[in-house]
């Protein structure tokens, strides 16, 4: 294990980080948007998975009515996350529906028919967090069904229970917010930097540490002031870190390289270093949670882009269809060439506004054709810009120059399995090749190579198990029957040598 101290770092030390890129931001489009709340859409669809891990169960079926805030979807296994009712009203399905994807494939998912009222159920204990300890915070995160929002999804639980396997020392809010056009993070810390900070001081309790730095990307001045006048949580100092607004500033190796100069090895994590990273809107959920019973039902996602007739702000319940998001932002203007979930960056192409909005949401974006304008791809000039912007070190070129030989094996020796997808390399290419969607087709590639691998070696093991059972079992009736020949032949001596100790003529009885 790795350790660093952190303590001869001087607050306002920032250290290099390796390549990226500048992409034009276009969050004027909707920074100047204040939060809005949205109006109950006439459906609401909560998929089962909507988080890193496994699907949750569903608790309910057709024709139950729930309440705002019940638990619907219950965790499965470590690595999971609970689900709840985003309003009160009449569960309709319990199905499979299009996810929020770009295969658009069909995946479980509840589907509600929300009943106006908007009423609560009963809402989870809330708990004095200053009083609490460590395992009860974690239960009640998990409890609420928080998960990463900046869009990993990560069950944010099991974050907060590393402090049993690692010595941290240090919580790092993310809130750079590289991404173009996003702003929800951005708004959520203007407007509600006291809840966010209090979320991060119960976070900071929960990992045991001691330390809590905001990250804000430089572009964002306005929530940096914000979070310096509220520069306590739960009595814990928070530190406000402005990093130059470079994409991919808001991955978390690179954002904790950038604050702390230390550099996480290679698939190794953070909390090696004694660091965890949570984003601001889960610590703002935590907040609701820990403070209030409030689980995660609800978000704030930005609507924005060119195709967009009034770009926004807005914080919507899970599960509410991106055509009721854009039609509460005046529709579209026009006829956009792309829609993402997400940013431009790494956000998921779209092709049914009937989709709906996840827990890992932050934005819906409607692209128009001067935003989106790309040439055809050339062929590779080995000009080496790729290298230049990958923050991870790596060699696109070569990367791509062996998937498309088909050597996805050398392509995981050269780093394929590094490669963090941030887009970099195809954002800079000159050639225009789209090498990072390559990079992500050949990792599905390898895992499932990997997979078919693993299935045939099981299935080996599991033939060479069951031969060592049979033939022990074999062994086992071969044994017993030569003892049991072996007893006969004994009782067959015994009985020829008594009837030769008996006198002539006498019977044995």
């Amino acid at each position: 294990m790795i350790r660093f101290s952190l303590s001869g770092l001087k607050p306002s030390t920032l250290f290099r980080v390796r390549g990226g890129v500048h992409p034009e931001t276009r969050k004027f489009l909707s920074a100047g948007s204040a939060i809005e709340a949205m109006a109950l859409p006439a459906l609401i669809r909560v998929p089962l998975q909507q988080h890193i891990g496994a699907p949750a169960e569903p608790l309910v079926k057709q024709g139950d009515l729930v309440l705002k805030g019940q638990l619907i979807g219950r965790a499965r296994g470590p690595v999971s996350a609970n689900l709840h009712a985003p309003t009160s009203g009449k569960v309709i399905a319990v199905g499979h529906f299009p996810a929020p994807h770009p295969s658009g494939l069909p995946v479980p998912t509840i589907t509600l028919r929300p009943d106006g009222e908007d009423r609560w159920g009963p809402r989870l204990p809330r708990l004095r967090p200053e009083d609490a300890a460590p395992e009860e915070i974690a239960a009640r995160v998990a409890e609420a069904g928080i998960v990463g929002m900046g869009g990993a999804t990560f069950p944010a639980a099991v974050k907060l229970n590393l402090r049993g396997k690692y010595p941290l020392h240090t919580l790092i809010l993310n809130a750079a917010e590289c991404e173009p056009y996003l702003t929800c993070d951005d708004r959520l810390l203007r407007e509600h930097a006291e809840e966010v900070a209090d979320g991060a001081g119960i976070m900071a309790r929960a990992l045991g540490v001691a330390r809590i730095i905001v990250v804000v990307e430089s572009n964002k001045p306005e929530a940096a002031s914000a979070m310096r006048r509220h520069n306590l949580g739960m009595g814990y100092p928070i530190e406000v870190k402005v990093v130059p607004t470079q994409y991919p500033m808001g991955s978390e190796k690179h954002m904790v390289k950038a604050v702390t100069g230390q550099e996480t090895p290679a698939r190794a994590l953070t909390a090696e270093l004694g660091i965890v990273v949570h984003n601001a809107a889960t610590a703002h959920a935590v907040h609701l949670a820990v403070r209030y019973g409030e689980p995660l039902i609800s978000r704030v996602v930005t609507v924005s882009g060119r195709g967009i007739a009034r770009p926004a702000n807005v914080r919507a319940l899970i599960g509410t269809p991106v055509a009721d998001l854009i039609a509460h932002c005046g529709g579209l203007s026009g006829e956009p060439e792309k829609l993402l979930l997400g940013g431009p960056m790494m956000g998921q192409p779209i092709a049914n506004l009937r989709v709906p909005i996840v827990k890992g949401t932050n934005g819906v974006l409607a692209l128009s054709p001067s935003e989106t304008h790309r040439s055809a791809a050339m062929p590779c000039i080995r000009c080496g810009s790729c290298v230049q912007a990958c923050p991870c070190g790596l060699t696109p070129f070569e990367l791509n120059a062996r998937i498309q030989a088909d050597d996805l094996e050398g392509a995981a020796e050269v780093g394929l399995l590094d490669c963090v997808s941030c887009g970099c390399c195809s954002f800079i290419c000159p050639s225009n090749i789209a090498l990072v969607q390559g990079f992500n087709f050949a990792k599905g590639r390898l895992a499932e190579k990997q997979a078919r691998k693993h299935q045939q070696e099981e299935t080996k093991r599991l033939a060479a198990a069951r031969s060592a059972r049979e033939e022990a079992l074999a062994e086992a009736k071969r044994a017993a029957m030569a003892k049991r020949k072996a007893e006969m032949a004994a009782k067959k001596a015994r009985e020829a040598a008594e009837a030769a100790a008996q006198p002539d003529g006498e019977v044995v009885k």
